[in-house]
């Protein structure tokens, strides 16, 4: 017997119940058949045109993405909207495709954990927590974790950029060292409270604009932003070794392609 869509996915909601995401959030099975054989997995952070072609460009079964396709309801599936061509294309091809996303962010070694690993600290708490349970570790969007040892935001910047190989990461420096950090990877926009609450010297996030780097500075908090695609990407290489592990014979490709342009 070969592997299944439904052999993959339960491996995959072992480890990050669906149940762990966010109400407003759409993890699962977008398309495609949960007894569907699977030989080649492509693993990527978006399910967007190009993930789709180079899925139909590689022959693949699945495609495991971080972000999902869908988040809304849709009426229509037809070739008159660009939603509309990327589900055809692959309903008409036969390939799976999968979402798991804030259920991925808040479990246990899942994206937060992930980050804190990476550089080097430990994580005490999560940063917007959504899941507690007696005798079990708090669960939640983000972290809150202390350095090792103090520094200033231009170093912790360049650590960043460094640990997740960036071409880029920009900062607004409050004026002072800083040790105890919060982050949430991707989009930490409309967190300042929570960000205010943990006692954090810095907030290193993506997604925020000018105007939220003087609020954080005006709040006495630096502020790193390394893109949601900065600290998201790790997706790819966790979901990669976890699959290489739970099925040694499958074949996997990997598609993380960051679509900003810089000059």
């Amino acid at each position: 017997m070969g592997i299944k869509s439904s052999d993959i996915i339960a491996e995959i909601e072992k480890s990050y119940p669906r149940n762990l995401a966010m109400s407003w959030d759409n993890p699962g099975l977008i398309c495609g058949h949960y007894d569907k054989e699977i030989n080649k997995v492509l693993i990527a952070l978006d399910a967007d045109n190009h993930t789709v072609d180079k899925a139909l460009e590689l022959n693949v079964d699945m495609i495991l993405s971080h972000h999902p396709m869908i988040f809304g309801s849709i009426k229509q599936i037809n070739d008159s909207d660009f939603l509309g061509r990327k589900l055809l294309k692959l309903i008409e091809n036969g390939i799976c495709c999968y979402a798991m996303h804030t259920n991925f962010d808040i479990a246990s070694e899942g994206m937060g954990d992930i980050v804190a690993e990476r550089l080097g600290i430990a994580s005490l708490s999560p940063l917007e927590k959504t899941y507690e349970q007696a005798g079990e570790k708090s669960l939640g969007i983000g972290f809150i974790g202390d350095l090792s040892e103090p520094m200033t935001v231009k170093e912790l910047s360049l650590l960043v950029k460094d640990k997740f190989k960036l071409s880029s990461a920009w900062f607004y420096d409050a004026g002072h060292t800083v040790r105890r950090i919060a982050v949430c990877p991707g989009s930490g926009k409309g967190m300042m409270d929570e960000v205010k609450a943990s006692g954090a010297d810095v907030f290193i996030t993506g997604d925020t604009g000018h105007h939220d780097g003087l609020d954080y500075i005006d709040a006495g908090i630096s502020l790193i932003d390394a893109g949601h695609f900065g600290l998201e990407h790790i997706f790819a290489d966790k979901m990669n070794n976890f699959l290489a592990a739970k099925f040694p014979t499958l074949e996997t490709a990997l598609e993380v392609t960051d679509e900003r342009q810089f000059i």
